[in-house]
């Protein structure tokens, strides 16, 4: 009987070279494939939610895969924690609909951006936060923020070499919090991203926040549809993939 097992997954994108399979590069994909057909004896396809890119980390990424097999979605998970390495954790597995889809059925995703603002840095955990040692002004990167939000043309913020069809994408939230005297989170919620969107964002608003750009910039570069006109790229190691909403 063919099942279609839908997975929630927690991993640290730091040795991986993305989400997606490529050829002689360790992938979170692939990882996860590999150890399902070392249990299930069959060749399984795992489809996620979206790409993330190397280096990249993920609290909640979706994806779902179809196999014919006697298993419970408890004994799947189960077997995939058992072999995946410790830097990947299957943190849900359920039976879907048959017509789930990771990726065409998604609504939305959320993604936080993690910055570690302190004249001194952090030795533990630094490989998920961007160290930046001045001070930001967080009312101008929140003002600057909210210029994201909406259906907007997004084409300032694509980095090179994307697959996109067109870089039109709605954008539902987009905040700045300060969960405590060290550290700034930026926070997005869109119904998709282009290929470096959200760390092009990041490094924009970060160059509001030290006063290089201002705050209502980011209307100009919305309209310019011109991606050197926008700040930097963000570093990949202080992104996280939060939720999937369906």
């Amino acid at each position: 009987m063919e099942k279609n097992f839908r997975l929630i997954i927690e991993y640290d994108g730091t040795h991986y070279h993305g989400w997606q399979r490529q050829i002689a590069l360790p992938t979170i994909q692939e990882t996860i494939e590999t150890a399902l057909n070392l249990m299930t004896g069959q060749k399984i396809r795992l489809t996620g939610s979206g790409r993330t890119d190397a280096g990249v980390h993920a609290l909640g990424q979706t994806a779902n895969f179809r196999c014919d097999t006697r298993l419970t979605a408890e004994t799947v998970q189960k077997g995939l924690n058992g072999l995946l390495p410790s830097d990947i954790v299957i943190r849900e597995c359920r039976e879907a609909d048959s017509k789930f889809h990771a990726r065409f059925d998604a609504r939305s995703k959320t993604y936080q951006y993690r910055i570690l603002n302190n004249p001194v840095g952090s030795a533990v955990g630094r490989q998920y936060h961007w160290h930046i040692r001045k001070t930001l002004d967080l009312n101008a990167m929140q003002q600057a923020a909210t210029h994201l939000e909406g259906t907007r043309d997004f084409k300032s913020f694509e980095g090179a070499g994307s697959p996109r069809a067109h870089t039109i994408r709605s954008v539902y939230r987009a905040e700045i919090q300060k969960p405590d005297d060290r550290f700034v989170l930026f926070e997005i919620q869109a119904n998709g991203f282009l290929k470096f969107m959200v760390r092009n964002i990041v490094g924009t608003l970060v160059a509001v926040g030290l006063g290089r750009l201002s705050s209502h910039a980011v209307e100009g570069l919305l309209q310019s549809r011109n991606r050197k006109m926008a700040g930097p790229t963000a570093p990949a190691h202080g992104l996280f993939l939060m939720d999937v909403q369906y």
